[in-house]
């Protein structure tokens, strides 16, 4: 493979995460240089599966899905692909040594999302599991860089990280999972009678989360830190936000951080960075 394929391949990742978000694509500019590539990479090949279950209604979901997974199994094995996000995606998975397993664990939650799941105990940690702890621990595999042992101290705190913005996520966007793709993620959870009590519940588990998770943000490797810190700060924020609404409100409006705020949250963070208080 030319490198000209292969930078193009690496900025067609970068182009997908630019135009799908925002906020995300700030937080990779604050990684040092050498990992902004693989972690773009790494988003393309999540959000283009995604996109798939999400919004191609009018399509063959399921169809389009076994093709994704197919082509990413190929270029894997094949070490290229003619589809430039996937074949940035498997330079990652190579020179990274991502395991098979974290990829077919998040294909195999999307695949939920085309099937009328009942979300009991079990079923929604295999969901969390493969739809964002995995994709923790993709990232995780770049920032260790081969160290086998950082990975096995850190990978505890990347799944709870992980599981804790996606439950923040299943808050901000029940409205539209529910009335837009009849899905309700939480186990025993009805839509049209969602309570405080049940919110508050939710919401005590994240906090517990996110306090394992610290621990293993202040762990992280020198250039990775203070990119994960600013998510991390980004989506307390977010929790505080949705702490601070009753569950009707969860119910009717998707919950946002304004861009000022975001603004201030950078700086602080870059702040406490600089001042080695994270």
């Amino acid at each position: 493979m030319s490198d000209l394929y292969h930078n193009i391949s690496l900025k067609c990742s970068k182009e997908v995460t630019q135009a799908y978000s925002t906020s995300f694509s700030s937080g990779i500019r604050l990684f040092a240089k050498k990992y902004r590539a693989p972690i773009y990479a790494i988003y393309g090949f999540v959000r283009f599966a995604d996109e798939i279950v999400d919004t191609f209604y009018n399509h063959d979901q399921r169809l389009l899905l076994d093709q994704f997974k197919e082509d990413t199994k190929r270029a894997i094995d094949r070490r290229l692909s003619l589809n430039p996000i996937l074949n940035a995606f498997q330079w990652v998975v190579h020179d990274y040594g991502i395991d098979w397993h974290l990829i077919s664990a998040f294909i195999r939650s999307m695949e939920m999302d085309l099937e009328p799941v009942n979300y009991n105990s079990e079923k929604y940690r295999e969901y969390i599991y493969g739809s964002a702890e995995v994709v923790g621990l993709m990232c995780l595999k770049v920032f260790v860089e081969g160290d086998g042992d950082a990975y096995d101290r850190l990978k505890y705190s990347a799944r709870k990280l992980g599981s804790a913005f996606q439950k923040i996520n299943f808050l901000r966007d029940m409205q539209s999972d529910y009335k837009d793709r009849g899905r309700v993620y939480f186990p025993g959870v009805d839509y049209e009678s969602f309570s405080c009590e049940e919110k508050r519940r939710i919401e005590a588990e994240i906090e517990e989360e996110f306090r394992m998770a610290f621990e293993g943000i202040k762990q992280l490797p020198d250039g990775t830190r203070l990119g994960v810190y600013v998510a991390y700060k980004y989506y307390t924020g977010l929790l505080k936000r949705i702490q601070n609404c009753s569950a009707e409100k969860i119910r009717e409006q998707r919950i946002r951080v304004p861009d000022f705020h975001k603004l201030l949250l950078l700086s602080s963070s870059a702040m406490k960075y600089r001042l080695r208080v994270i």
